[in-house]
Parts: C-alpha cells; structure tokens; sequence
C-alpha cells in the first residue's frame, strides 16, 4: 500500500507478535499507568473546566491549584464504608463493577500511541498490539462493558437501579449501531481495519487538481468524510453515557441510576470505566479521524515531527481536544428525554450513517472508474453531499421543533401571559397502553412517556422466599400473597422486626 511506505518507522502488522517479554510487559503496565493518570487528568480537568463556565473556581485545595483533587477523591472512596444492601445478589453485585472496568481497560490495546522505537535497544511500536480486524475489537470491548451497567441494576435488588440498567442495554443497542455505521466509510477510504494502517492512511496529503495547479490537501478523514465524524462523535457521547445523554444515571429521575447502591470501591470501579471509555473513544477519534499520533500541520513540516518520542505529545494532545468536547456538552446542554434521544437514535443517525455510507461508495466507484484520485472525489464529490446532508438535518430539526421555537419566542417578548392558556406542544397523541384514572395524562391524551409506577424488580434465583413470622400460609397478615424476599443468610424484615419486639 502507498500509506505504508510513508516512513521506516511507520508500523506494520508484520511488526507485531515479535517482543520479547518484557517489552509486552512493559507496555501492559504503561498502558493500565497512562488509563490511571488520563483518568486523574481528566476528573480535575472537567471539574476545572466546568467551574470556568460556571464562573467559579472549581478545585483548589488539594495540591497545586487543586491539581491532586481526582487522587484525593480515589483514596476517600477506598475508605468509605462497604454497604451490601440485604436484597442484592452477592455474587454478581460484586462483578458487576469488574465487568464494567476490565473491558475498558481491554479496549486501548489496539490504540497506535506512536511510531516505532527503540526501547533499551530493542525496536517496537509504541502499541501494545495490533489485528486486521483492530478496530473490531475496540468496539466488542465497549459492547462487552454495558453487562457490567445491566447486571448492576438487577443484582442491587432495587428499582430505580434497574431502570438505569435497563435504559443503559436500549441505548447501547441504539448507538452502538450508529457507531459502528459511522466508522465504515473510514474502512472504505483506509482499505483495512487495522488501527495501525488506518493511521498510515492519513499520512500523506492528498493530491488535488485546480484548473491545472497541484496543491496538496487534508488527509484526516475528519475532513474528508465529515458526515462520519459527526455521526461518530454523537454516538459515542451517548454510548459512554455522558451529558446531555446521561439516561441511565439520571440524578432528577433514578436518584443515582444503576450505581445507587454501590459504595466504597465498587462505585469507584465504576467511576473509572465512565472515564476510561472516555479517554478510548477519544483515543479512537483521534486514530480513526484526526491523523492518529502524526502531528496536524504545520507541526508536520519539521522532519522530526513523527518520528521518535514526539508523537506521544501530539497523540494526547488530540484525546485532550476531545475530552474538552466531552466536558463542553456537559456544561452546556440539558439533558434531553428519554424519547426524545432514543427517537435521534434511530430516526436521525442510523438513517444518516446508511446514506452515508452508501455515497461513499459511489465515489469509490466513481474515483475507480473515472481513473480520478481520492482526494479529488472526495473534495469536489464528497463534501458538496456531506453539506447538503448537514443541511437537510438543520431544516429538519428547525421544522420539526417549531412549534416549541415559536412558543419559547413569545414567551420571551412577553406574548404569553400566567392567564393564557398552555399551547399543545406535547408529543401527538397514540394508541392507548394504559388507562389514565390517576396517574396524569396517558400517552394517548398527549402525555409524556413515563415508566410504570407498579415496576417491581425480578428475584434472584439465589434468594429463597421467607414468610413472616406469624403469617397464614400463602399469604401475609393483610391479606397480600407470597413471602418477603430475603437473602440466604438473612431472615425478612418482618421476622427481624419480631425478634426485636420480643427481645
């Protein structure tokens, strides 16, 4: 291939599967210390940032300028108190929050942090390994850690935990499908699924015609397949559950999501999947869309720009970027519905990636057949469609909000009065799933969508069925049916309650 000639210490497939131990060992623990420390930066970074646009000062105790926060935070929560709430199922409440972080981890092995190097004389890239099918395994890591999320809302025994869990398996399911849509036409341009080549692959300018004059244009495929990028960079915030798509742990709704009952180290576990699969979908934007560890110009023109210890910096320099995306969303977007974000999913992105994707081979083909370059198509091709897409969304969305728009708009300029009556803008009335005797509004009669009130959360298998003390067989002194749930270890509440009294 062309890119992969681009320099001699540009990695290759073939380079890898050839260290010595110790060098794999080297780069397992470099890898899990990099995770660590990104994790840390990027606590203190986001509360830092946070407090700027909130005009505050943000952490500023702990270590220089409050710099030792996110590590000061670590240590509290290793000594908080261990709670096990009496309903939970032991077993997987504690693996729970594992499954939830070793993918996470798992995820960045395959992430191109540089070129090759030497290390105490030895020559590896600065990755840890490398497949054909790289970027797979990236996105069956991500898949793999929402178990961790779902079985945490089940194994807690309780119910607004297993709402969050649930809500979190319906928006993996969604977004994951836009995600990996999204990244198709990267594969289509790139020609392989290797993270190491894909970044080969922007290395080079690409070589545009105007009107006779050679120039040399972008090569990150941010640019030439903006659709892509987008798409990508929307599905990823709602896959890694982060503002305005933060459902499954939403504070005004299910007090804490699916970790509201784990304390201590168990919900620092999951406070460090949450930031690691930041810093890996950041990570894989930065390989699949902004160049990969090569320098952006015009760092590009220095000759030792991309070679060496270098491009370490630049690497982290691009996942720094986007976590400040990230961060910016938070501190500036309210959460949306649940309706609301699942209905983009699937009626706004995972449409949008599918024509994509097929306008993207129909400039392969047209680029093949016309005997024109890449760059070319995709200039004069590509992103004329990708702006027409765009803005074909932006009338859409206008269109599709106005209502609401015009109502905000009066409201401002004093239009709408406390004696006026509320415009309709609620969700179009459907079929009828439930009666609405008191309990507000049904979906049918304009309602919004809300989660049954009589929601119970399905017993473990490993819990056994106690009756209290002193109930009629079959059912409770007031009449209700069936025995209290309890765990193996642990009698009811009722019987607790009586060996109380008698005591």
């Amino acid at each position: 291939m062309r890119a992969l000639a681009v320099a001699a210490d540009q990695p290759t497939l073939a380079d890898f599967g050839h260290d010595v131990w110790w060098i794999v060992l080297l780069k397992i623990v470099g890898v899990f210390a990099v995770l660590v420390l990104m994790t840390l930066f990027a606590i203190v970074f986001e509360r830092k940032v946070v407090a700027r646009m909130q005009q505050r000062s943000g952490p500023n105790r702990v270590g220089p300028r409050g710099s030792l926060q996110s590590l000061a935070d670590g240590l509290k929560l290793a000594f908080k108190e261990d709670i096990m709430p009496a309903l939970a199922d032991r077993p997987v409440y504690f693996l729970a929050p594992v499954i939830a972080a070793v993918p996470a981890f798992l995820a960045f092995s395959v992430i191109p942090l540089g070129p090759v190097v030497s290390i105490f004389g030895q020559r590896t890239p600065l990755q840890l390994t490398d497949a054909p099918i790289g970027v797979l395994v990236v996105l069956a890591c991500s898949a793999m850690g929402v178990y961790g999320i779902v079985l945490a809302g089940w194994a807690s025994g309780s119910t607004y935990p297993l709402l969050g869990g649930l809500r979190s398996a319906a928006q993996m399911v969604s977004y994951e499908i836009a995600m990996g849509l999204s990244i198709v036409a990267v594969f289509l341009y790139a020609g392989s699924m290797s993270t190491s080549e894909i970044v080969a692959a922007q290395a080079d300018g690409n070589r545009l015609s105007f009107f006779g004059l050679e120039v040399t244009g972008p090569s990150w495929f941010a640019i030439l397949l903006p659709v892509s990028f987008v798409v990508y960079v929307v599905a990823v915030v709602g896959e890694t559950n982060r503002a305005p798509f933060d459902l499954p742990e939403a504070e005004s709704e299910l007090v804490g999501g699916f970790h509201t009952e784990y304390t201590s180290l168990k919900f620092a576990l999951f406070f460090l999947a949450e930031y690691i699969n930041m810093v890996t979908v950041s990570a894989l934007a930065a390989t699949l869309f902004l160049g990969g560890w090569r320098a952006p110009w015009p760092l590009s023109i220095w000759d030792g720009a991309n070679s060496g210890w270098w491009p370490l910096l630049w690497f982290f320099l691009k996942v720094t970027a986007a976590l400040f995306v990230f961060i910016w969303l938070r501190g500036t977007l309210p959460r949306l519905r649940y309706d609301q974000f699942m209905r983009f999913g699937w009626k706004v992105l995972v449409p949008t990636a599918l024509v994509w994707i097929l306008v993207v081979a129909t400039m392969r083909t047209v680029s093949r057949e016309a005997e024109l370059s890449t760059g070319e198509v995709a200039v004069f091709v590509g992103v004329p469609i990708a702006l027409v897409v765009l803005a074909g969304l932006l009338i859409a969305s206008r269109t599709a909000n106005r209502d609401t728009r015009l109502m905000a708009e009066d409201a401002a300029a004093g239009g709408i009065h406390a004696t006026d009556p509320e415009p309709d803008v609620l969700p179009p009335a459907g079929p009828r799933h439930r009666p609405a005797q008191g309990a507000g509004p049904a979906r049918a009669e304009g309602g919004y969508p809300v989660p049954p009130m009589d929601l119970t959360v399905p017993p473990s298998p490993r819990l056994r069925r106690a009756e209290p003390v002193g109930a009629p067989a079959g059912g409770t002194p007031g009449g209700s049916p069936g025995g209290v749930v309890s765990s193996g270890r642990r009698g009811s509440t009722a019987t607790r309650a009586q060996e109380d009294l008698d005591g």
